[in-house]
């Protein structure tokens, strides 16, 4: 099982990637409108994302979760982050990886940036990682960002939209923020559409990493 496909390898990424630029661009093309690569799998309880004035899509929190049999991936994300550093989400395989979409200007993505900051501390030593995705922001508003909320993990600079492209052609992305939890093989495992509380968080990277050792 895995996400609907449109057509033709080709037609897919370039519906992603027009996807991934509608999500995450500025608010005249978020105002009144959901960005998706496509229909979730059948049984999904994500819920609906609603539109927003302030430029970006909130969700409502909902949770999504795939049995490892069932897991689409992997995912494979590459870039440079905004200090910097290169970063290629392949050579991560064999860590639990949370990836969250977000940018500077998005209140519900400051809501929930101290506890993903809590959770790259506090769990690198179980073989946790996490990385922002943010197509939006210059280096300045991103490093900003991080410097206010404490954010020691990186995120990659996005703006021509690949990473998300990549992401959301393996799952739907229909909210800014949105949480992915990929597994160690790279896998997703779990999506949060809205605001990931740290409860949330701690439950489902929990269960991932408990996964260690198995087949």
């Amino acid at each position: 099982a895995g996400p609907a496909r449109f057509g033709p390898r080709a037609t897919l990424a370039s519906f992603a990637r027009w996807a991934a630029v509608a999500l995450l661009a500025g608010p005249a093309l978020l105002a009144g409108c959901t960005a998706d690569s496509g229909a979730p799998p059948a049984g999904d309880d994500a819920g609906s994302a609603d539109a927003v004035g302030q430029g970006y899509v909130s969700g409502d929190g909902s949770v999504r979760t795939w049995p490892a049999a069932r897991r689409p991936g992997p995912v494979a994300l590459t870039g440079t982050s905004f200090d910097g550093v290169r970063i290629d989400t392949t050579a991560w395989r064999g860590d639990v990886v949370v990836v969250n979409t977000w940018y500077a200007g998005c209140a519900p993505c400051r809501k929930e940036a101290p506890a993903l900051a809590a959770l790259a501390r506090e769990r690198a030593a179980d073989g946790v990682r996490v990385l922002g995705l943010n197509t939006t922001d210059d280096a300045g508003a991103a490093l900003a960002f991080q410097r206010r909320f404490d954010v020691g993990y990186p995120s990659l600079e996005d703006r021509d939209g690949t990473g998300v492209a990549n992401l959301s052609g393996t799952v739907p992305l229909q909210a800014v923020p949105t949480t992915v939890v990929l597994d160690r093989r790279g896998r997703v495992a779990a999506r949060v559409i809205g605001v990931a509380s740290a409860s949330t968080l701690s439950a489902l990277v929990d269960d991932v990493v408990a996964e260690a050792g198995r087949g």
